[in-house]
């Protein structure tokens, strides 16, 4: 039977093994999406990564007769827990072979660091803020994910069952065929002008980045006051911020970009999408250089027919009050002059029916399901008792408990004659 072990990824060269691991893995997959693998390493570094000076990381290789067969990181998110009065260790940047030795394997690893940190659950996959990947697709396999989601197989739910792990919640994904092909309903257009007029709001138009830039703090405040009461997200730091400015707002289409202001000049709602860019990433193969730059450029050109919704949120003092669908009719004229044709939306809560309400303007598929899950942990690893002549069902193929049986048999059948 092959030998599994688990280490943990310390050196860089194990720790590119951990990034690259699911590159080989999914090397036949039609929709499996490379991420960059500079921007996975900088996610574990302190240096690069914020959210690490009130988190904490561990990268999980399991090797099966020497091969990287599976990867797990642990994270402690001292945020999450202070928010939520919970002990949680959250897990993520989950692959493994299908194999439920392998994953149980590093399951129990991350349930040992579980242990020693005083931690009760461990809940999944999940990352550092409520702005990284979240959630394992359990239903939607045939198409390319967003950029923003993970892609696996479909027996990882089944790897995840084995362990004990539970479902916690679930995201759904919609597709909306057609998007731009088709009339923005002239009802709701005409309401959304309506809207504008009587109540003062006003939609921002950008010339350049820069003047995007200057209401990048304001778009994050937004954020976390629209997001702040939905299951598992925590609230941004300064610095998390920051990063999430220098990283992104740079190559956002200033005109995919809706802030919605009231008659004060303040932010009361926004809406941000980008052109799909999981074809691109493919080819660039987790590589910016020499060639992966070049895919991006081209995917940000115009021709993109695929349009992904990132981030909609609204103040809670303006919910109900129209901003949602002057910020959808916005987003369908922008779209519709720059010739894109179908949308994509990120993964959404299936108990958040706010969001599920400001979709109802658009004719949508489900067509994506991914999920959370959850599971006690364990007070101790179980312990395998050794007893004489009887080998470990695992290490030798023999039915162990039937020959304890026979053990038990034969001391009762002595302690009778006494």
């Amino acid at each position: 039977m092959p030998r599994i072990t688990v280490e943990e990824a310390l050196t860089r060269s194990q720790r590119k093994a951990f990034m690259r691991f699911p590159m080989t893995l999914y090397s036949q997959s039609p929709h499996y999406v490379p991420p960059l693998v500079s921007e996975e390493l900088a996610a574990f570094s302190h240096r690069s990564n914020p959210s690490l000076d009130h988190a904490e990381a561990k990268l999980f290789l399991a090797y099966k007769d020497g091969e990287v067969a599976g990867r797990l990181a642990a994270i402690l998110s001292r945020t999450a827990n202070r928010k939520y009065q919970s002990r949680d260790l959250r897990f993520g940047w989950f692959d493994s072979v299908n194999d439920p030795r392998v994953s149980g394997e590093l399951f129990d690893a991350a349930e040992d660091w579980a242990r020693e940190l005083g931690m009760r659950t461990l809940t999944g996959p999940q990352g550092f803020t409520g702005l990284d990947k979240i959630g394992m697709l359990v239903d939607g396999f045939e198409s390319l994910p967003t950029i923003a989601t993970y892609y696996n197989y479909p027996y990882y739910a089944d790897l995840l069952g084995r362990y004990g792990f539970v479902k916690e919640i679930d995201y759904i994904e919609y597709r909306l065929d057609g998007f731009c092909l088709k009339d923005f309903p002239p009802r709701a257009t005409a309401l959304a002008e309506k809207v504008k007029r009587r109540r003062g709001y006003r939609v921002l138009e950008f010339s350049t980045r820069k003047e995007l830039l200057r209401w990048a703090d304001q778009v994050f405040e937004l954020l976390d006051e629209a997001y702040g009461d939905l299951h598992g997200y925590t609230p941004l730091s300064t610095p998390e911020r920051d990063h999430y400015i220098q990283q992104y707002f740079p190559y956002v289409n200033k005109e995919l970009v809706k802030i919605v202001v009231n008659d004060r000049d303040e932010a009361i709602g926004f809406f941000i999408a980008m052109p799909s860019l999981s074809d691109a990433f493919r080819k660039a193969k987790g590589r910016l250089l020499p060639f992966g730059i070049i895919h991006l450029w081209r995917a940000m050109r115009p021709g993109n027919k695929i349009l992904d919704f990132y981030l909609m949120g609204v103040s809670k003092r303006y919910r109900n009050r129209g901003v949602d669908l002057v910020l959808a009719s916005e987003m369908h004229k922008s779209a519709a002059r720059l010739g894109f044709e179908e949308g994509r939306a990120n993964p959404m809560l299936e108990t958040n029916m706010r969001i599920h309400g400001e979709c109802k303007h658009f004719e949508r598929v489900l067509h994506r399901r991914r999920r959370v899950y959850t599971k006690a942990i364990a007070p101790c690893r179980p312990k395998v008792i050794a007893f004489p002549g009887i080998g470990s069902e695992r290490a030798n193929g023999t039915n162990g408990h039937s020959r304890l049986r026979s053990l038990v048999s034969s001391v009762r059948a002595v302690s009778s004659r006494f």
